[in-house]
């Protein structure tokens, strides 16, 4: 094993003194250009890579990140994210980072703009946002651009907003995989229900909105003669109301067989064909919650798609860490694998324990 390079072996061979060297490494300032040359000469001489972990652990700095994501009553999916985040803030607590969760409505713009406004109260070195509608969350990423303080995107990729880093799936690429599986189930069919959650006529993501456009985009080049039937649920509905539009749809549509849904909820269509017996339709949804996975082993749910959320809470965290603490250049955009759970693998997929 090669003998490790010490600073004050590099301050020797450079003429200069251990704290000049230090200096130079941390990208400090009170150093003359010329020392700066003599040890940065030595550096690339000797090939000299330091160890950014045990001069993080030096300082002794703290440091505090906020992480801005939906209520977990409105959307399950939202659970396995904060177990990643939470895993990363204690696997770099020695570190001396914090984390603090800060919920908000998904349809409720000002209390977005609430929750991101408590972040600016106390120390803030990095955010961690799931982003409401662009014009929305500009505001708060305006000011933090204003402030220097780096903030990761999660879930929605909004380039525009200049984010350190994006952590998701590619949504119009994860809709237009959707339509071909659901296709390989449905080619023969004349028409499809397209199931929907929204408030307003809207759903809870612009990622959903993208994906939407991936499916449609794939149903009108390879299947364009196929009806693709809309039902919009309430997004504040209950079960009793579900189940009377499914039952009003299918009763106008007899002939409609398989179903697909951008967002987590497909188990309010599929608990519904397992109280009603109903098992000549099929769905195709998002996501490896509970009551998901329920009916995808039941048989209502013929395929979800899983984005690892665990993962994706995880690695927003890290970035923070790696860019704030350690001083290191992060990847901007980081697609998560696109992922089909069937009834056969579903048992075999695993969160990946980092």
């Amino acid at each position: 094993m090669a003998e490790r390079i010490r600073i004050k072996d590099i301050a020797l061979k450079a003429g200069v003194s251990v704290g000049t060297v230090d200096r130079v490494l941390h990208k400090r300032p009170n150093v003359s250009a010329k020392a700066r040359e003599k040890v940065e000469k030595v550096l690339k001489e000797q090939n000299y890579e330091p160890n950014i972990y045990a001069s993080a652990l030096a300082y002794n700095k703290s440091y505090h990140f906020c992480v801005l994501i939906p209520r977990h009553d409105q959307v399950a999916y939202w659970e396995e994210v904060e177990q990643g985040v939470k895993k990363a803030a204690d696997l770099r607590k020695d570190f001396n980072i914090s984390v603090s969760l800060h919920y908000y409505d998904r349809f409720d713009n000002e209390n977005f703009l609430a929750e991101a406004e408590s972040c600016f109260d106390g120390k803030l070195d990095g955010m961690v946002i799931v982003p409401a509608p662009l014009d929305i969350t500009k505001q708060v990423t305006d000011r933090l651009h204003e402030e220097s303080i780096p903030f990761v995107l999660l879930d929605s990729y909004m380039p525009d907003l200049r984010p350190l880093a994006f952590f998701g799936q590619d949504s119009f690429a994860s809709g237009y995989f959707a339509a071909r599986m659901l296709m390989l189930l449905a080619r023969d069919q004349q028409e499809i229900m397209f199931m929907k959650i929204t408030k307003d006529g809207k759903v809870v993501s612009k990622q959903q909105d993208n994906r939407e456009v991936g499916f449609r985009h794939y149903m009108h080049d390879h299947f364009p003669s196929i009806d693709i039937l809309t039902l919009e649920l309430p997004f504040y509905g209950n079960r009793q109301q579900y189940d009377a539009m499914f039952d009003d749809f299918f009763n106008r549509h007899p002939h409609t067989h398989h179903c697909i849904t951008m967002g987590s909820k497909a188990h309010v269509l599929g608990e519904f064909l397992l109280r009603t017996n109903r098992r000549d339709v099929q769905i195709m949804g998002y996501d490896m919650v509970k009551k998901n996975a329920e009916c995808l082993k039941q048989g209502s749910i013929s395929f979800l798609i899983a984005q690892h959320g665990y993962q994706q809470g995880y690695f927003c965290v890290e970035a923070l860490f790696r860019a704030v603490v350690l001083k290191t250049k992060i990847q901007p955009v980081n697609y998560m694998p696109i992922e089909l759970l069937t009834p056969e693998n579903v048992d075999f997929y695993r969160r990946f324990q980092l």
